[in-house]
Order: structure tokens, then sequence, then C-alpha cells
């Protein structure tokens, strides 16, 4: 089995129990099928997972404790936050979401390793951390992120988790597209049966 040394990924966090707003809830369920904690858990990352290589995990705040647990059963350790996207309107102006709290606006890319891929792979000290990028269709990232990550890291074996699209340089593991690694040994639930999400 191919083994990656970089592991982009971008879950189906399941937002019930962690919000009282139904709306908030209801529009994530439409726009796409969820896991639970215990589902992304069991997913068996390892076996892509080079001993030395490093995990982008998106979260938002909400569901940080849910995705170091994540990043935990994965097989890696949490380091840092490694992009933060402050998300902007078509007008190039804040872009706010309701939150139980406050307004939101940003969301986190945890990074994670295991090994050592900081000292055999890191290519560049000036990769910034914020990403201030217009806000698309429902969760799709900024293409900046996948840029940034080989600005970070090099051109060396890579894949993207829950992929919505195919990237140059990048296999992709996710229900759109053909996949290019195998996580079938999952517990996904039938609609996610082929890998990913429809997001």
């Amino acid at each position: 089995m191919k083994k990656y040394n970089i592991i982009y990924a971008d879950p189906p966090w399941n937002y019930m129990p962690r919000t009282s707003n139904a709306g908030i809830f209801n529009s994530i369920k439409t726009a796409y099928p969820t896991l639970t904690i215990a589902q992304i858990c069991n997913l068996p990352v390892k076996s892509i997972a080079h001993y030395h290589s490093a995990l982008f995990l998106w979260t938002s705040d909400a569901m940080l404790r849910d995705a170091l647990r994540v990043i935990d059963a994965w097989g890696f350790t949490y380091r840092t936050v490694a992009f933060v996207w402050s998300k902007r309107t078509a007008a190039n102006k804040p872009h706010h979401m309701w939150g139980n709290w406050t307004l939101k606006n940003t969301e986190l890319c945890l990074l994670a390793t295991r090994g050592t891929p900081h000292s055999l792979f890191k290519k560049s000290n000036t990769v910034r951390q914020l990403i201030e990028s217009p806000r698309r269709e429902h969760s799709r990232k900024p293409h900046q992120v996948r840029e940034r990550i080989v600005d970070l890291l090099g051109d060396i074996p890579r894949v993207e988790l829950f992929a919505r699209q195919k990237t140059p340089g990048w296999d992709i593991w996710g229900n759109e597209l053909p996949n290019d690694c195998d996580l079938s040994q999952t517990t996904c639930p039938s609609s996610l049966s082929h890998g990913g999400r429809g997001k």
C-alpha cells in the first residue's frame, strides 16, 4: 500500500452534539452526509501514513476537542495551527456566520506529525498562517492551502482525504471522484461507502 508524507483532511464533522442551533445543524446535514467522531477516528489513516508524515486537519473551533481526538486516533501528535482561514465575501469584506456565542469568521487547519517530517522535509520559513480568501460553496476550502503545504514541505507523496476535486500532484480519497488509495476498512454509513462526503 502506498504511503504518504502529507495527509490533508477535511472531515464531515457532525455538529449536532456541539450546537443547540438547529438551523446551523440542518444546513450542514443537508449540504453533505456527516460522520460521528467515532467513525472518523476509526478510519485506518495509519495504514497510508508514512512513518515520517504530517497531517493537516481542518476543524472549526466548536469541534477542536474532537479534532484532537482524531489526531491521536490516526497516530499523530498535535503540533500547532498551520493555517487560519479568515473568510471574506465576494466584495472582500469579512464574512460572518452565526455562532452560539460570537459571530464566526474563521476555520482552523491543525498540523500534527509522526516521525520527524520537520527536519526531513521542511523547505521554507516564510509560509504564512493567515489566509484571507472568499467563502465559496459550502465547506470548500481555499485552494491556496494545498499550495502552501507544498511550499512548506516540498513535492513529496501527498493525499487529500474527503476530496471533492482532483488537484495535480495530489492523490485523493472521497466519494465524488475515483480514489487513488483504499480506506475501505471503515465504519462509514452506506452513503459514504466509497470514502468521502458529498460536500
